[in-house]
């Protein structure tokens, strides 16, 4: 194998065993920013060494041990590190170097890995730094990864994962799972990001692509991560299975040349089964046991498309169900956005007069202004009222609202239309 095949394999094994690593590392060191030095300082000797001696038999425990031997050597030599590890209660065991690899692959990393989690999405930092500093330290993406997947600068993202280590640093952020009250909110926080992350993939704000694939794709491995770690959460189960559910309508929300394919025109027969499957199995894990214990916000998402995913033909869709479930959300979030929801669901069971009450009640309150699903919506609904010069100029407001290029192209032909 040449230099570059060993160098894709060496990129292959950092994104399924850098979290692990970062996280063993920081439960080693107290930090996330030393964590991730040490980390790189083994990525670096494995990109020097590998080509040389090829690709160990288990490069992950390779990479664990090198990282562990660098920080056993910083220790030796450096006097501040020493007493940062003595300040944070860290004890290090001379040894002669040598590596049982089953060893350390045998060691249980699912604490520090969730550990890991909970310190990337802590709520001292603003929700940006938790997304970039989430998918560099938990999905192996660089930096440059990152920018494009959000159309922002390179610059801009390592300012972000910069400043997050060192406000983690500065504060004194512990490398723990939290528990009592404060436990919900901070999960709450991890589910954010996760969610963030997938909606940003599966309807871009911005730019020429309409999906992004490869953020929901991490999004959802690090979901499924999470539930293998807190098998008895049921929001994790619920938001796992939203995930799963919505992403197993991929092949059919884009057509040829990647403009959008609204819900009611994808080909059904290209949505994913084992994906939905898999969605209705974590919905299934995401109701609580007590049947006292309301549904959380994820379950009751991941409850809608499910119901949109079990229909063979857009009219078996349970729309009284899917209203029913919009409302109940809506009174567990107060969200105007679900409330839009809730109007289009009201249009398909009821009837587009009796939904429009609902938009223009919103509209009038202005909680949505600036939001382009809100004349969308109401375009739509008009449309279907037969008042389609009305229609036409909802349409065009909305084109001026929408960032996105092919959401912008769909728009511009419903006007057309």
């Amino acid at each position: 194998m040449g230099h570059t095949g060993v160098d894709r394999e060496v990129e292959a094994v950092w994104r399924i065993e850098s979290a692990r690593l970062v996280a063993t590392l920081t439960g080693m060191v107290g930090e996330v920013g030393l964590a991730e030095e040490f980390a790189q300082d083994a990525l670096v000797s494995a990109l020097e060494k590998w080509p040389e001696e090829g690709v160990p038999r288990k490069p992950g425990a390779w990479l664990t041990t090198v990282a562990r031997r660098r920080v056993v050597d910083r220790w030796r030599r450096d006097e501040r590190f020493r007493s940062h590890m003595v300040e944070l209660g860290r004890e290090f065991t001379e040894h002669d170097g040598q590596s049982d690899f089953d060893a350390v692959l045998e060691e249980d990393y699912g604490d520090d890995l969730l550990r890991l989690m909970f310190v990337c999405c802590h709520p001292v930092l603003p929700t940006p730094a938790r997304i970039a500093l989430t998918l560099r330290l938990l999905g192996g993406l660089t930096t440059d990864e990152i920018a494009r997947a959000f159309l922002v600068p390179e610059a801009t993202v390592a300012q972000r994962v910069v400043r997050a280590k060192r406000t983690l640093a500065r504060r004194r952020v512990r490398f723990e799972v939290p528990s009592g009250p404060d436990r919900d909110a901070r999960l709450s926080d991890v589910l954010e990001v996760l969610y963030l992350v997938f909606n940003e993939g599966y309807t871009a704000t911005s730019g020429e692509r309409w999906l992004r694939p490869e953020l929901c794709e991490e999004a959802m491995r690090l979901g499924r991560v999470l539930a293998e770690l807190l098998p008895r959460e049921p929001e994790v189960h619920g938001l796992l299975a939203l995930m799963e559910l919505q992403a197993s309508r991929f092949r059919a929300r884009g057509g040829p040349g990647g403009e959008a394919v609204p819900l009611a025109e994808q080909d059904r027969s290209r949505w994913d089964r084992l994906l939905i499957g898999r969605g209705v199995r974590a919905l299934g894990r995401s109701v609580p046991p007590d049947p006292a214990e309301p549904r959380g916000v994820y379950s009751l998402q991941a409850g809608i498309a499910a119901l949109h995913a079990v229909a063979v033909r857009p009219e078996d869709t349970d729309w009284n169900g899917i209203a029913v479930l919009y409302e109940e959300l809506v009174r567990r979030t107060g969200s105007p956005v679900v409330e839009l929801n809730r109007a289009v669901a009201v249009s398909m069971a009821l009837g587009p007069e009796e939904a429009l009450g609902i938009v223009d009640a919103l509209r009038a309150s202005g909680a949505l202004d600036g939001y382009h699903l809100l004349p969308t919506v109401r375009g739509d609904l008009l449309e279907r009222l037969g008042r389609a010069e009305e229609a036409r100029a909802e349409f065009a407001r909305a084109v001026g609202l929408t960032r996105n290029a092919r959401e912008r192209d769909l728009l511009l032909e419903r006007a057309r239309r």
